[in-house]
């Protein structure tokens, strides 16, 4: 099954390109799979890592995902996806609810995204400066609320043995592009 979000997942996401560079599109959920498949999460989450942007970023459909892959990578997937309808705050705000009171496998593949977008983010900046954060919707200001936000919440509900070691990585990315507190 893992196999097969990976290819559905490709060809999804064919000839689209990262927002801050000219990587392959897929290279992004490939990297959140595999922190996934790395911690021993179930095959669920690893699936939905694969096909957590499908949904959001190409004509595929949630009702596509479930057809193909059932009703409990649905659910991952429909819990990640934003809704492209409402401004960049309001979506972020949804996130930043979703992983507040998320059953911990939700948790586990934003907070996977998140900590791969934001790597992602400090490369940019090494490389471009602060010409990075013209790539982006937001800037340094909302982007430091929305990752700080996620970094807060992820672990509200969830017992500490539960969080994986990538949980702490993406609180120390948050303090070395954001600054603490």
């Amino acid at each position: 099954m893992k196999q097969y979000a990976k290819t559905f997942a490709e060809k999804a996401h064919a000839g689209q390109k990262r927002k801050s560079s000219d990587a392959p599109y897929i290279s992004h959920p490939i990297r959140v799979a595999e922190r996934l498949e790395e911690n021993g999460f179930t095959d669920e989450v690893v699936c939905a890592g694969y096909l957590h942007d499908v949904v959001e970023d190409t004509p595929y459909e949630m009702k596509d995902i479930k057809c193909e892959f059932g009703e409990r990578v649905a659910k991952l997937v429909a819990a990640h996806t934003e809704d492209k309808s409402k401004s960049w705050q309001e979506r972020k705000q949804h996130t930043i609810d979703t992983i507040t009171y998320a059953q911990k496998e939700i948790k586990y593949l934003i907070v996977a995204d998140k900590l791969d977008n934001l790597l992602e983010m400090e490369r940019d900046l090494k490389l471009q400066g602060d010409a990075a954060w013209d790539k982006f919707s937001a800037g340094f200001e909302k982007q430091k609320w929305y990752n700080q936000s996620i970094a807060t919440n992820m672990y509200v509900g969830l017992d500490p043995n539960d969080a994986p070691d990538y949980f702490g990585e993406f609180e120390e990315a948050v303090e070395r592009v954001f600054g603490a507190g």
